[in-house]
């Protein structure tokens, strides 16, 4: 597809703003190794600036009572919310300008104003649950931008796509059932949070509409990319979204401090290959990717531009060759977990 209606990028120097005690590793220095890579592609980026998410954005995902519970801790900053998770005086305006601006970016795409689109803000939100903060993350930005395509463009079917290292609790709770919303996630387990095994399928009439890819410590690009190729695109082009959102968090890179996975620039610009051929074939090329965790700064810098250059290139770049699939495998174990659990749904999930 062509990159006739270009290609947006959100960033703002107030998301350093945010900032939790020395050595926490969600610090404002992520955006510097991001800022360098969007800095090198500036010129062929449109800029799209930030705004605030409004109570009823927020209010259409999270409880008043989260909101409230947010307001008042950041009149007492700097707090502690969990173990994990902190807030400075100026933390919860600079999640409302995440918020915001994930739901204005995901909403020039859905209209056809541009092509594509990347949100490099902090704090990172696909943990937050709708009456609790957790895990880095006060809002949840990818929700809150889906309810407010669904409310106000109209747009019936979503994929929402988690390549974050983490499981994203926070965006599968919100969606689960609920079958206008496939959520996705490959994600490193047993780790933190806990939740995302294979039959965590969705409940209700959302059931088999959450699709989670758990993989073992120590995969890389061959076990990521199989997931996507086996797993996610069949699944993705039988539901036919029309509008692809990816929480992209590039902790699973292989310098991250915080996980053990061995995912390469190589594979990021893979991935989101796959989107993006993906969003070409079933929904217009409509492709949002929202930033999330990683915390190796080499880590950032190198998956940043691997997202930058793919959506920037004037044509979807060849897809990367299909993975082999060997019985006993990692991939197959993935795979075939995945399908049993699918199976009433997509016969033929895993074949090549």
């Amino acid at each position: 597809m062509l990159a006739t209606r270009g290609v947006a990028v959100v960033e703002d120097p107030r998301y350093r703003q945010h900032r939790g005690p020395a050595g926490h590793p969600e610090r404002p220095e992520r955006l510097e190794a991001v800022g360098e890579a969007v800095a090198a592609r500036s010129g062929e980026l449109r800029p799209l600036a930030p705004r605030a998410a409004s109570d009823e954005e927020i209010l259409r995902v999270h409880g008043r009572a989260l909101l409230a519970e947010l307001q008042a801790a950041s009149a007492r900053a700097p707090t502690q919310l969990d173990a994990d998770t902190f807030m400075s005086p100026e933390s919860l305006s600079v999640a409302r300008l995440a918020a915001g601006a994930v739901v204005d970016l995901a909403r020039s795409v859905a209209r056809g104003e541009t092509r594509a689109g990347f949100a490099a803000v902090r704090p990172p939100g696909h943990h937050a649950e709708r009456d609790r903060s957790m895990g880095f993350c006060l809002l949840n930005n990818v929700a809150i931008a889906v309810r407010a395509l669904q409310q106000e463009e109209q747009v019936e079917r979503v994929l929402v796509f988690d390549w974050d290292v983490h499981h994203g609790n926070g965006t599968q709770h919100s969606f689960e059932d609920d079958a206008s919303v496939l959520y996705a996630s490959t994600h490193q387990f047993p780790y933190y949070p806990g939740t995302g095994d294979f039959d965590e399928a969705g409940v209700g009439t959302g059931e088999g509409f959450t699709l989670n890819l758990p993989l073992p410590a120590g995969c890389g690009d061959d076990e990521y990319v199989g997931a996507v190729q086996r797993v996610l695109v069949p699944v993705a082009r039988a539901y036919r979204p029309e509008i692809i959102l990816v929480s992209c968090g590039f902790d699973a890179h292989y310098d991250d401090p915080l996980a053990s996975m061995q995912v390469t620039g190589s594979g990021f610009a893979a991935l989101t290959t796959l989107l993006r051929a993906l969003a070409d074939d079933v929904c217009g090329g409509r492709l949002v990717i929202a930033l999330e965790g990683g915390y190796s700064l080499r880590g950032l810098r190198e998956g940043t531009t691997a997202v930058l250059d793919t959506l920037l290139a004037p044509e979807t770049p060849p897809l990367p060759a299909d993975v082999p699939c060997e019985r006993g495998s990692v991939l197959g174990h993935v795979v075939a977990c995945a399908a049993e659990v699918h199976a009433a749904r997509h016969r033929d999930l895993g074949a090549s």
